[in-house]
This record gives structure tokens, sequence and C-alpha cells, in this order.
């Protein structure tokens, strides 16, 4: 299991910048801190799984204070997402891990991956999966995983939108794929009220 890496996607958590579908209901500052809470919470998940080495790719860039600590304290390695869209940015992520071995890609905006489901996608992929999945409820995926690159699955995607996951089922015609159970993330003030029924403590 530790052959297989994890990357977590994370924006930094600057006013204006994340979250910005929430910032109607909890203003660009609380936007800011729920940011702070979830990408904690998902490098804990991704340590606590216990599989291979986990990166964080940071957006704008690596050197916010906020990313420094998370360095500090829990000692993933912080990298800065490449330029393009978001699927030349997991592409970038998937070409250099997946020279080392498997890889599995994660956001933070999903509080309900924890451990057990980044395990289970493990396992998956070192049985042999070519690519494994957990779709979101809106449509697109919360994780995804692969044994090697495969740049069609993010070339010229229409992300943020609900045909995402039934596009990548299209592209992945010869692949071998798994797919678990649906979750769901948090992107819009519908989404508060499950977010505050789990009262997750994301500490790192």
């Amino acid at each position: 299991m530790q052959a297989v890496q994890v990357a977590v996607l994370a924006k930094a958590p600057i006013a204006g910048l994340a979250k910005t579908r929430l910032i109607p209901a909890l203003g660009a500052r609380g936007a800011a801190r729920l940011q702070r809470q979830l990408t904690r919470g998902a490098v804990r998940s991704a340590l606590d799984a216990r599989l291979g080495p986990v990166t964080l790719w940071c957006t704008p860039h690596a050197q916010h204070r906020f990313f420094r600590a998370l360095h500090e304290t829990t000692g993933v390695n912080c990298l800065v997402q490449s330029s393009g869209d978001l699927g030349d940015r997991m592409h970038t992520a998937f070409r250099l891990h997946c020279a080392q071995g498997p890889l599995l890609l994660i956001g933070t905006d999903c509080p309900v991956l924890r451990p057990a489901h980044l395990r289970k996608a493990a396992r998956a992929l070192i049985d042999g999966d070519d690519a494994v999945f957990y779709p979101a409820e809106d449509g697109g995926y919360v994780l995804v995983g692969l044994r090697r690159p495969q740049p069609a699955l993010f070339d010229a995607m229409t992300w943020s939108t609900p045909e995402v996951m039934t596009q990548t089922r299209a592209r992945s015609q010869g692949l071998r794929v798994r797919e678990f159970e649906t979750l769901w993330d948090v992107d819009v003030p519908d989404d508060l009220a499950r977010l505050d029924a789990l009262n997750i403590e994301a500490t790192v």
C-alpha cells in the first residue's frame, strides 16, 4: 500500500480567492477560514491513510504562510500547481508522480472522504485497476487514482459541470476502471448544513 502516493490540490486560504461560491453565505473571510479547515482535513485524511508520500499541490504559490505551516507541522512536501486549466494541473501531477508509482489525487472539498476510502482506492490500483474514482453528487468526482498518466481523461474537459463523470466514463473505454460509492463535497451554501452536521474538528 505504501507504493501508492497521494496528492492534494489546494488553493491558498486567501479571502476572495478561496471558496468563492460560499462568500454570499460566509463572507470572504469566512470562506477563507473554511478553506483552511477543509485543507487541514484533507491532509490529515491523506496522512492517516498511511499510504505512500503525501504531496500538497498549492495555488497560487507554495509560500503562503498557511502552506508553510502545514509543511512544518506535517512534513508534507508543497509544490506549485502548473499553469493551465484544472485538467492540465491534474495531468501534470500524474505525469510527475506516476514515474514513481500509482497516485491518488484529491481536492480539499470533500470532508467525508476518509482514510478508509483512500486505502480502498489504493488497494484497487495495487490489484491491477488502471483507474479508480469516487464520483461526486454534483456530477464530478472527489478522487481519481491512476497507475500511469492518462492525458485523455483531462484534456479539454468541461470542468465544474454535471457532465464531468459521464464524460470521464466515456473517455475511460479500454481501461480497467473501478468506481466506488458517490460522495458529496462542499461547493455551495446549501452544502453547509451537512458540513455542520459532521462536526469535524479538522486539525493537523
